[in-house]
Parts: C-alpha cells; sequence; structure tokens
C-alpha cells in the first residue's frame, strides 16, 4: 500500500537517444542550493559520466551533491542502517547476479535467501531486502533518507527493474523531491530478472508509471530532439518505438554520405575502406574485420559515432523487411541503440537485390561511389 504523498514533486522525464538526457539531470542538479542532492544510477559508466559533466560544468562536485550507482546507494541507505530488523551478522558487500539464478530457497529462511555462504547479499534481492527493512522497522528507511536528501534524481530509469519499482513508489510518497529520465526505447540492461513487475521490465516500464496512485508528472515533450542523428537516422529509428512519441533531429549537418543504406557483404570491405565506420553487432558470434573498430549493440550504449555500419541477426533481417514483425524487447530495444550511435550514417549489411525497397533506406552502389569520388 503506498503511504500518504506529503509536500512533494515527482516527475518523470520520457527522453530520446541524443537528447542529453545526463547532462539535463547534471543541470538539474546544479540548480539546487538549499538541499541534498542524491544522483544515482544502474552502471557505474553512467556514473562515472555523470562526475565527469559535473566537473566539467562545475570545476568540482559540490558538497550537497552525490554521486552513486543504485545497488551502492542501497547498500549504504538502504541495508546498512537497518538490517538488524532481518539479519544480525556483518554483511560483506554485493553479489552480482546479472542472468544467473540461485536455487530457489524460501524467504522465511532469510540468510540463505538474501546472502551468499560469504554473508554478501544478491544484487536481484537488494531492493526486495530494503523494503523488508522498511517494513519491520515502521518506515525507518524512508524516514532516514528524507531527512538526508531533499531531491533524489534518477538517470537511465529504464535500467530499473522488479523490487526497485517498488521501491521508487516509497520515494514518491516521501518528502523527498525525485526527478527521473530515461529513455525506455533504450533498455538492454536491467538491475535484476526477478519476476517482480516482469512485465514493466525495459522498454515496457513506461506502463508502471501510468498508475496514478504513484501522482508522478509524467514528461514526453522535452527531451524528444536528437542532437545526435541527422533526420533520417531518427526517422528510421522511430519505426522501432511506434506507440512512444517521435523523436526528430537537432542534427541539420547532413554531409554527401548521409542516411541509411544497404551495403551487401561482398561490398563491406570497401565501405569500411571508403568511409571507416565502427562496426557495431549484435554479440561476439558475429563475423566482423578485426581491422576496424568494433563493439556489441549493449556495449556501444553512451558512445557517439560519424558513421557505424550495422550486421543484422536473423529476427532483425525479419523486421527490416517487414516491420510489423514481432521483434523481441530486448532485440527491439538493442537495435535502436545501435542505429542511434551514428551522427550522418549508417551502412546495414544486407544482400539485397533489383526488387528490394525499404522506405527512407537507399542501396550502396560502390561502383557509383567510385565515380562520384573522381568527378
Amino acid at each position: 500500500m503506498l503511504l500518504k504523498k506529503i509536500m512533494n514533486n515527482n516527475k518523470l522525464i520520457i527522453a530520446a537517444a541524443g537528447s542529453g538526457k545526463t547532462t539535463y539531470i547534471v543541470n538539474e542538479a546544479l540548480k539546487i542550493k538549499n538541499g541534498r542532492v542524491l544522483i544515482t544510477t544502474y552502471t557505474e559508466a553512467n556514473e562515472a559520466e555523470i562526475c565527469k559533466i559535473i566537473i566539467e560544468k562545475n570545476k568540482c562536485i559540490p558538497e550537497n551533491i552525490n554521486v552513486q550507482t543504485w545497488f551502492a546507494f542501497l547498500l549504504q541507505h538502504g541495508v546498512r542502517p537497518y538490517q538488524g530488523c532481518l539479519f544480525d551478522k556483518d554483511i560483506n558487500g554485493l553479489v552480482l547476479m546479472n542472468e544467473r539464478s540461485v536455487p530457489y530457497i524460501k524467504e522465511s529462511d532469510t540468510e540463505n535467501h538474501y546472502f551468499t555462504n560469504a554473508q554478501k547479499i544478491y544484487s536481484d534481492k537488494i531492493s526486495k531486502f530494503v523494503l523488508k527493512c522498511n517494513e519491520k522497522c515502521n518506515n525507518a528507511v524512508i524516514d532516514r533518507l528524507s531527512r538526508i536528501y531533499t531531491h533524489i534524481l534518477i538517470d537511465e530509469v529504464q535500467d530499473l527493474a522488479g523490487y526497485d519499482l517498488e521501491f521508487l513508489k516509497l520515494l514518491f510518497a516521501s518528502k523527498i523531491n525525485t526527478l527521473l529520465v530515461g529513455d525506455p526505447r533504450q533498455g538492454t540492461y536491467s538491475t535484476n530478472n526477478t519476476l517482480k513487475n516482469k512485465k514493466f521490465q525495459k522498454s515496457r516500464i513506461v506502463y508502471f508509471f501510468e498508475d496514478n496512485s504513484m501522482q508522478i508528472e509524467r514528461d514526453k515533450t522535452s527531451l524528444i530532439i536528437n542532437h545526435r542523428c541527422v533526420g533520417p537516422i531518427c526517422d528510421f529509428s522511430n519505426r522501432l518505438f511506434p506507440d512512444l512519441p517521435k523523436t526528430t533531429s537537432g542534427n541539420k549537418d547532413l554531409p554527401e554520405h548521409g542516411g541509411i543504406f544497404l551495403v551487401r557483404k561482398n561490398d563491406v570491405s570497401h565501405y569500411l575502406e571508403r568511409f571507416h565506420p565502427a562496426q557495431l553487432r549484435y554479440d561476439s558470434r558475429t563475423p566482423v574485420n578485426e581491422d576496424y573498430f568494433v563493439r556489441t549493440f549493449g556495449d556501444s550504449k553512451g558512445l557517439s559515432f560519424d558513421r557505424v555500419v550495422i550486421y543484422l541477426t536473423v529476427p532483425l533481417i525479419k523486421w527490416l523487411e517487414d516491420n510489423e514483425f514481432g521483434l523481441a524487447p530486448t532485440s527491439r530495444s538493442k537495435f535502436y541503440v545501435a542505429i542511434t550511435r551514428a551522427r550522418y550514417s549508417i551502412g546495414i549489411v544486407y544482400d539485397y537485390n533489383d526488387n528490394t525497397n525499404i522506405e527512407g533506406v537507399e542501396k550502396y552502389n560502390p561502383a557509383r561511389d567510385l565515380e562520384a569520388v573522381v568527378k
């Protein structure tokens, strides 16, 4: 059951790739002079990026701003202060579970349900443990947080899952002002893979916030301009998530070779030599030219390149041929991430023929390209 909301502001901003959402979070934090601010995010890489942007803008991290990963935040402020309600031994840190699982152990066996033999708490159960502590201690976890922070800002909120979402409900009902920013289209990671709130995982997190009882303002228009990608790339990426607001391009610098091109497999070497794009593949099983830069779709998140070449999986080929094809949510999000890494051009490796016709996508012809170079 939700607690009664007390004089606070809760806001969710649904952002687009390349819209500057992390910079927005930093700017909002730096505006707060009379209060203590926590900025939290799932990955260590994004934590480092937040700190970097703060220092670039402010020369240092202000005393009233703290930056932590989501797990470090839960461990410091949720687990340790009130763990005695459930567990009276020393907790020796966290063990990351990722997609791994352990044999089922009933929840009443607290020590083995939440902890390893080395007394490290499982990452996929940490938010559940915090909720239990808060319940056993009469909301003490949230009361303490309310005395420490006036504002909590969460970047990449689409990465939160499972019991993390139940913890958000408690924050929304507290005196803390919360600001959440994320792009559900880029839901390639999750803090956990538990069954709790499974239907709201990754790109589907937008539906979680449709519960009006949480009293959170939803903003879908403030950060929809993609300042990275040119128009044809934005238009193509919009097809992956037709139910979300369309993004528009803020990059008007369209070069001669700009947009999206189909590149036959036999022409990939020429394309790489001619344009030096970054190679992006779904996973490491896809063969590529190792002489050129390469990343997986997921690992490219947060990066930008002038040009990329993308190697498709079978499901992605089916979607390219028919946008109504039902891509799995993770595949859809990873493909979106790959597409939106490029500023100017994308080469999609695909053996097209004379009858191939994909809206907004050109066929790359190396012979015609060479003629243009000679001229």
